[in-house]
């Protein structure tokens, strides 16, 4: 953050892994005043108690990286939950910052808000031009009601509300659950027990064919920080790599850092979900931030945490 005066950021979902990796950039910050509540301190599903939060704390900033997330097993399982929670959370935040005189605030969706045929690379125009994936598609909406509800309060108020939408997300801190994780993190999981018990195969969910691209969570917090610091930035942009694989390359490259050298077998009676899904990033590329996390080496970087937070019983499985 540039500029002498103190400024009180408030991080939306801390504990999370986004939330965590932003703590991790900002706590060494003098500029910086960091405000945050866990889920037991602040319900964001409750209107009443949002409204006050935010009457008291007056942030200057909000970060907002809180959200009901999971893979498709739990989108699929859960939607209600998904579509409520998400809608809750988004309107109740902006709509109570703005009456407090928050002057800025960053909302982050993900690029599952864009069409499940969109063109390749998706580029930010494609929003609402098709048919969203089924498999998250309450997730989805929720979020693009967050993302234009920042957008229209920006264009009726003149506050400076935005929006980022990064690719799917991957680091210190991810949830590990058997069945809620996304395929990352499940992947990491599943390996590294199947080389444990020594299991001759590895099944995994799909096909194996969809493409996908994968961004390191201490990129997105840089990339963050750097949209905050802008003077006029996007509506929305989109933040990513620009470069993508398929699962079963994924799997190939999880299963060659954690050591399995077992059979690695497809299983396409299960949901492949959108068939790819890379995005454009020439427009957040065009205002100065690139990544710079190798995928093998945040996939190494990543094992290693998951390593360290299993022998210390920190393992986020939620």
């Amino acid at each position: 953050m540039s500029g002498a005066k103190v400024k009180r950021i408030y991080i939306a979902g801390h504990q999370g892994m986004v939330g965590s990796a932003l703590v991790r950039q900002m706590q060494a910050n003098p500029a910086v005043a960091l405000v945050s509540r866990n889920r037991e301190q602040l319900n964001l599903c409750n209107q009443s108690d949002v409204n006050d939060f935010f009457s008291r704390e007056k942030p200057d900033c909000v970060i907002f990286a809180a959200a009901r997330v999971g893979g498709i097993h739990a989108n699929r399982t859960y939607p209600a939950e998904f579509i409520y929670d998400n809608l809750m959370m988004a309107s109740n935040a902006i709509d109570a910052a703005y009456r407090s005189g928050v002057g800025r605030f960053l909302f982050l969706g993900s690029t599952c808000i864009y069409p499940r045929l969109a063109p390749q690379p998706m580029r930010e125009d494609c929003l609402l031009s098709g048919p969203l994936e089924e498999t998250n598609e309450a997730y989805a909406i929720a979020k693009i009601a967050g993302l234009k509800m920042c957008e229209y309060y920006r264009r009726q108020y003149g506050v400076l509300y935005h929006s980022a939408m990064p690719t799917n997300l991957y680091g210190p801190g991810d949830n590990y659950h058997p069945e809620h994780s996304h395929v990352l993190p499940a992947l990491i999981r599943r390996f590294h027990e199947a080389k444990t018990a020594k299991h001759p195969e590895v099944v995994i969910w799909g096909s194996g064919k969809p493409r996908r691209e994968f961004l390191h969570v201490d990129d997105l917090a840089k990339a963050l920080l750097h949209l905050v610091d802008l003077e006029d930035p996007p509506n929305l942009v989109n933040v990513g790599t620009g470069s993508d694989l398929t699962i079963l390359e994924l799997a190939e490259l999880v299963a060659q850092t954690v050591g399995y050298s077992g059979k690695i077998s497809v299983d396409p009676s299960q949901p492949d979900g959108t068939p790819v899904k890379r995005t454009d990033t020439r427009l957040i590329q065009s205002t100065g931030w690139q990544p710079a996390i190798g995928l093998a080496e945040g996939i190494e970087r990543t094992y290693q945490d998951f390593l360290n937070e299993t022998k210390l019983n920190l393992l986020r499985e939620v």
